[in-house]
């Protein structure tokens, strides 16, 4: 039997014909001087999305996390941050080698940042603390379980910054979207930067978007420069880009309901775990297990293949190239490991 389900991350999505037929045709130019017409084109089509008025396409999400820390801080300072998020524990602390900032880290388990918590750590500014420039979310928060931040609570965490900037890890900002019903650019209003990824759910070979003001794009073009992420003829890469955006985003809730469906089969499999099933609202299945690396063992003796997060939490994560009839396969699997 061939059969493999991948459940390790939506990073292994591969492009469709749609955007394989796009790349072979895009008009391209020399992006180094702006003058690539389909990433210009990707590139204001993403800011129109997310509400902003600039936006810089670059290899990844991690630089484009990075590109927005080396221009909304400087060494030295303070970023407040959920101790669980990405680009404070997935990023290989480039945090540190490449804005020399150091973070502040708060409570994010259940996928929010509380905004009583991020105050306390400003307002410590006073009491011979170092100056807090940043503040960064994640939306929707990975290691929770995928989970939407609540538009409310954003402007409520805006509302106790006092003029320091938001930075919104939006790698999977369109998967929120679709969970929530809430448009891109109102998740991306009170922040100072947005990033989203297209080489996620969105299926785009490569690629993610930073946007911004018109001079905070101006200068992460620099800091894009400076990390080695200028590109040339870059709308081969775009052109797959314009395509994710614009037919990929809206089946993102498929995904949603097959993750739902191996949440409730995981909850059912293991009731000890305490897994609640109405947690999973996007396209990511996080739950804990006391031997993870086992689970996940038996799972590719079963030709499932997941991804733990740490020793005692396992992900699956749900895809484009995930079917119907892969999810009874994996539920099928879960349900015959001992």
């Amino acid at each position: 039997m061939n059969r493999r389900v991948d459940l390790r991350s939506d990073t292994v999505t591969r492009p469709t014909p749609a955007m394989r037929e796009a790349m072979a045709h895009a008009e391209v130019g020399d992006d180094g001087f702006g003058e690539d017409p389909t990433v210009n084109a990707l590139e204001a089509r993403y800011a129109a999305l997310v509400g902003k008025d600039a936006a810089l396409f670059v290899p990844s999400g991690v630089m484009a996390n990075q590109i927005a820390l080396r221009v909304l801080t400087k060494p030295g300072d303070v970023v407040v941050a959920g101790r669980n998020q990405h680009v404070v524990d997935f990023e290989m602390g480039a945090a540190a080698r490449n804005a020399s900032v150091q973070f502040a880290t708060i409570d994010d388990d259940r996928g929010v940042v509380d905004v009583e918590a991020v105050a306390e750590v400003i307002h410590a500014e006073g009491h011979h603390r170092p100056h807090v420039s940043l503040v960064s979310i994640e939306n929707t928060h990975m290691p929770s379980g995928g989970t939407p931040w609540d538009v409310a609570s954003l402007h409520a965490l805006a509302g106790v910054l006092e003029g320091r900037s938001l930075h919104m890890d939006g790698a999977r900002l369109f998967n929120a979207v679709v969970a929530t019903g809430v448009s891109a650019a109102e998740f991306a209003a009170p922040a100072t930067t947005v990033m989203s990824c297209l080489s996620k759910g969105l299926c785009a070979p490569v690629g993610s978007l930073l946007a911004g003001t018109s001079e905070v794009i101006a200068l992460a073009r620099v800091e894009r420069k400076r990390l080695g992420g200028a590109m040339r003829q870059a709308g081969v890469l775009a052109a797959a880009g314009l395509v994710a955006l614009e037919t990929m985003v809206d089946r993102l809730g498929e995904d949603h309901r097959r993750a739902r469906a191996l949440a409730d089969a995981v909850a059912a499999r293991w009731p000890e775990s305490k897994y609640d099933p109405s947690s999973c609202r996007t396209n990511i299945v996080a739950f804990t297990h006391p031997r993870a690396r086992e689970v996940v063992a038996a799972l590719a003796e079963r030709r499932v293949i997941g991804d733990t997060l740490a020793s005692t939490r396992v992900r699956l994560v749900t895809h484009a190239e995930v079917s119907d009839d892969d999810v009874d396969f994996v539920v099928d699997a879960l349900g015959s490991i001992a």
